[in-house]
């Protein structure tokens, strides 16, 4: 007998979530940027993407995916590209903290 909970899940299943976000409903151009957008222009159109998302009901699933994968453009889930990567930089600095901390108490 084939063990099933080795297969792959249905794709549907996997993003299913996409049909009931809020997005869908707004200009896809709100949530990525054009070429060379700048300064106060980004952020009108970031804020304005980040407060679609704020009523969105699967606003944590969109969230999860885009950090998860790394989405490298768009607002994701209230994230811009800027909040993922100073998330992203966080991260890296705390496992750095930790990898520090172990090494100093091996050490001792």
């Amino acid at each position: 007998m084939a063990e099933l909970s080795r297969l792959p899940v249905p794709v549907a299943d996997v993003w299913e979530w996409q049909y009931q976000g809020a997005c869908r409903e707004a200009d896809p151009q709100l949530f990525f940027h054009p070429e060379g957008e700048r300064g106060p222009a980004r952020h009108k159109r970031d804020a304005a993407a980040v407060a679609v998302c704020a009523g969105c009901p699967v606003m944590q699933q969109c969230r999860e995916h885009g950090l998860s994968v790394r989405e490298p453009y768009g607002v994701w889930g209230g994230l811009t590209e800027e909040d993922r990567e100073a998330m992203y930089l966080a991260e890296r600095k705390e496992r750095r903290e930790a990898r520090k901390s172990a090494q100093l108490r091996e050490a001792s």
